[in-house]
């Protein structure tokens, strides 16, 4: 499974990716929590309670982005927490909140790439990934690389946005995530490829079921799933 995102381009899909979240790091945050309204913020509450079931004493976050994913983990749980993502720009601004925070003895950022992690197996209790895992290049290979260095019986929680199952809200989401975003995204960001992109990324990611799937391909047994917000998006759980 494979995401496409900037098109016409000669680079390579991971420079790609990490060149647009470079571009819209600065906005990345004000964009993230006003287009969904602010529930992204109880979205990543629920992940997170999910993660901590099994009390983890090291977590691995990755697409950590601008930070909210793993602050709010270091402020949730006791865990020692690894935040990786291939966008410096964006682990910037993650380092700087969580400095203002004084986590930075709770959380190390690293510019790494999901893919091909640099970590020993068996390394992790727990893997978080918020909203990234549909901006893999390679969906299968990313699950069997986190698959590697999650330590036995750790869990995986990935949350992820999806098309909602009921046609009302289906069109609704559509109208607003390829019309209005694409269109504020640009306005604010001034990069209007990013948010042409994203909703592509959504639309192209497998949700549901099929994500469940590549999880027990991967190796995850007790693969689980949670719909919220009408589908808007939903919490997959699996343990090794």
């Amino acid at each position: 499974m494979e995401v496409k995102p900037y098109e016409n381009s000669s680079k390579d899909k991971r420079t790609q990716v990490e060149d647009m979240f470079d571009n819209i790091a600065p906005k990345y945050d004000f964009l993230n929590h006003s287009l969904t309204f602010g529930i992204d913020k109880l979205w990543r509450k629920k992940a997170i309670k999910s993660a901590s079931e099994t009390s983890p004493k090291t977590i691995l976050d990755i697409a950590a982005g601008t930070g909210d994913f793993s602050i709010l983990e270091a402020e949730k749980t006791s865990a020692k927490i690894t935040a990786i993502d291939i966008s410096q720009n964006m682990l910037d601004i993650a380092i700087k909140k969580a400095e203002k925070k004084g986590l930075t003895d709770r959380i190390k950022f690293l510019k790494a790439d999901s893919l091909n992690m640099p970590f020993d197996n068996d390394s992790f209790e727990a893997v978080t990934v918020g909203f990234g895992v549909r901006n893999f290049v390679d969906i299968p290979k990313g699950l069997k690389e986190i698959f590697r260095v999650l330590k036995p019986e750790g869990r995986l929680v990935v949350l992820e946005l999806s098309e909602p199952p009921n046609k009302i809200v289906k069109a609704g989401y559509s109208f607003y995530f390829h019309k209005v975003l694409p269109f504020w995204g640009k306005l604010i960001s001034k990069d209007g490829a990013a948010y042409k992109y994203l909703p592509k990324s959504v639309d192209n990611f497998p949700y549901g079921e099929r994500f469940l799937k590549l999880m027990q391909d991967a190796g995850f047994k007790n693969t689980k799933l949670e719909w919220l917000s009408l589908g808007l998006s939903a919490i997959y759980t699996g343990e090794k």
